[in-house]
């Protein structure tokens, strides 16, 4: 069984991660809600942890013509250099309010945090529905930076990693198509910083172990598949589909979250900051 809830929890990964409705927020939504029906929340961390080499997976695939030319020509592909850019903002506040963004994922803010990311969802439609902008497929050093300011905000579980980033892009003048191509190829150096991270702390406290099993290894296939699937389909309808559809689910989503923390139920903890 637990088999069953690892491939379940490695769908969510893979299709929250890349669609724009967060990933660790569905994830500890799934969590929750799973263990109310067996699901041994205690031995899960060691998948958790692997679930981001899933997504890791995908975004390699997906665009691996990218990663070999970036990679073959450094310099004179600026690509590489933009990503590490891109990255110093969520390096920045994870210094500063790293404790903070780690009290989060108990998820005492997880109800109003999906309720921003359809904020976020809804403005980033209606700027770009402004034709009278004119948008630039031409990733800039300031327009890599404001994705990665807005990648800062999606540290904390609930707000969407790929949403914000989008916004982000569509904010500095990008076009959907080229702002959800470089927020999806953002997310490979802040999956890997955070999957090492991680693993190292595992791999010092339990063991390689805990690591590697059978279970663990269908999580990070379903993340793997399920997020090559959803890099694809947004990439192929992003100039088309509207925004304002996810951010409808997002509010759905928000508002059963916040009963669910005001009510108790299935242990999500209260809205409150932790201590108070």
């Amino acid at each position: 069984m637990q088999t069953v809830f690892s491939f379940i929890m490695g769908l969510v990964q893979g299709l929250s991660e890349f669609l724009p409705i967060s990933s660790s927020g569905h994830l500890l939504v799934a969590e929750k809600l799973l263990a109310q029906v067996g699901y041994s929340v205690s031995s899960s961390q060691g998948l958790m942890i692997m679930l981001h080499m899933g997504s890791l997976l995908a975004v390699l695939v997906v665009f691996w013509k990218d990663w070999v030319q970036m990679l073959a020509h450094p310099i004179r592909n600026k690509t590489l250099l933009l990503l590490f850019l891109a990255s110093i903002p969520a390096l920045f506040v994870m210094l500063l309010l790293g404790d903070f963004v780690d009290s989060t994922f108990t998820g005492w803010f997880l109800g109003p945090a999906f309720l921003i990311t359809a904020l976020f969802l809804t403005i980033a439609e209606k700027l770009s529905e402004d034709k009278s902008k004119k948008r630039s497929g031409e990733i800039t050093t300031s327009r890599a930076l404001t994705m990665g300011a807005f990648q800062a905000v999606a540290l904390l579980p609930g707000v969407s990693r790929s949403g914000s980033t989008l916004l982000g892009g569509i904010f500095s003048g990008l076009t959907r198509g080229m702002a959800a191509k470089f927020s999806f190829m953002m997310s490979a150096p802040a999956i890997l910083g955070s999957f090492l991270m991680e693993a190292m702390d595992a791999i010092e406290t339990d063991g390689l172990s805990t690591l590697i099993s059978f279970d663990i290894l269908m999580g990070v296939l379903a993340a793997a598949v399920s997020g090559y699937l959803a890099i694809r389909f947004m990439l192929k309808l992003i100039e088309k589909i509207s925004l304002y559809k996810f951010a409808v689910y997002l509010v759905a989503v928000g508002i059963i979250v916040i009963v669910f923390q005001l009510t108790g139920f299935a242990d999500f903890p209260p809205m409150a900051f932790p201590g108070a």
